[in-house]
């Protein structure tokens, strides 16, 4: 009984050994290893400093010398200062080469300083020089200092030599002192000539300081002194300082006595200090009497009506 007893404690003993040994289906599972840092490998392939081409792997170093060779082509195409020719392959160095002539040739169409005639063939150095004899001759016509006269052919020389004509003329026409009155033909000068003798005669109308009256015909004089006649006794009129008394004729002289006596009346009215009592006559010693009458009695207050009884 006993034996039976320790034989049943033995297998149990073992079943628990081996439930033991086995792995557990809910056992977590081992973690996934880690992806290895890209860091270094990004700034590599960027061309950025601080790469490290030892800690690259054959393929990364494969794709880190296509990248780098892809960035010298691009700026090589540029015209960059990292280019370096030397690692062009040669289908690559004719590209190049094609976009460096191109650009070269479109600063000489422009006429850049920094183009290189040089470096063109027939064809497009012919295109250049037309197109710098074209900017010379748009220079000479706007009359630019930078025009080079000498690079004109015979029908340009013409073309321009009118058109500074046409210049000069409307700066003589204008009065300019710029102007250069022996370029001119007989007509224009005739022209200037009457326009100089217009100005003229408006500036005498504005009684400016720059009228010169000798230069003023019989006709222009007449109307000139007509016109500052009317201007004068309208002053004289109006009672303004820049009257010329001496000017006016013995019409004009009473028209301005009978305006003054009326804005004398007005002023002795209103109780001015520029009245004359002594130039009023009857009537308008009247009205004006009248008139402070009239303004007393809007300053002095009404007096108050008697209470009824009241005697």
């Amino acid at each position: 009984m006993e034996t039976s007893a320790a034989l049943v404690l033995a297998l149990l003993a073992a079943a628990n050994i081996l439930a033991a040994a086995q792995p557990s289906s809910k056992a977590a599972k081992p973690p996934k290893p880690l992806e290895p840092d890209q860091t270094n490998f990004q700034t590599c392939i960027k061309g950025l400093s601080g790469c490290n081409v030892s800690d690259l792997t054959p393929e990364q170093i494969e794709l880190v010398a296509a990248a780098s060779r892809k960035r010298n082509v691009n700026e090589c195409m540029e015209a960059s200062t990292l280019c370096d020719p030397t690692r062009l392959e040669p289908a690559e160095r004719n590209s190049v080469e094609a976009a460096r002539y191109r650009r070269n040739l479109q600063k000489c169409l422009e006429g850049s300083y920094t183009c290189s005639p040089l470096l063109l063939n027939a064809k497009d150095a012919a295109a250049a020089h037309a197109a710098a004899a074209e900017r010379n001759f748009s220079k000479c016509m706007g009359g630019a200092p930078t025009c080079d006269p000498v690079r004109l052919n015979p029908q340009q020389g013409k073309t321009v030599q009118a058109a500074a004509d046409r210049r000069n003329l409307d700066r003589c026409m204008e009065g300019s002192p710029t102007c250069d009155p022996l370029r001119l033909s007989h007509n224009e000068a005739a022209s200037v000539e009457a326009a100089a003798l217009r100005r003229n005669s408006e500036r005498c109308l504005d009684l400016s300081s720059n009228c010169d009256p000798v230069a003023l015909t019989e006709a222009e004089a007449k109307s000139i002194k007509i016109v500052f006649q009317r201007r004068n006794l309208a002053n004289c009129q109006a009672g303004v300082a820049s009257c010329q008394p001496l000017e006016l004729s013995d019409a004009d002289m009473a028209a301005a006595h009978e305006a003054f006596r009326t804005r004398n009346v007005e002023a002795c009215k209103k109780g001015l200090p520029t009245c004359d009592p002594a130039l009023l006559t009857g009537p308008a010693m009247a009205s004006v009497m009248a008139a402070f009458q009239l303004r007393r009695s809007r300053l002095t207050p009404p007096k108050p009506a008697a209470k009824p009884g009241t005697p």
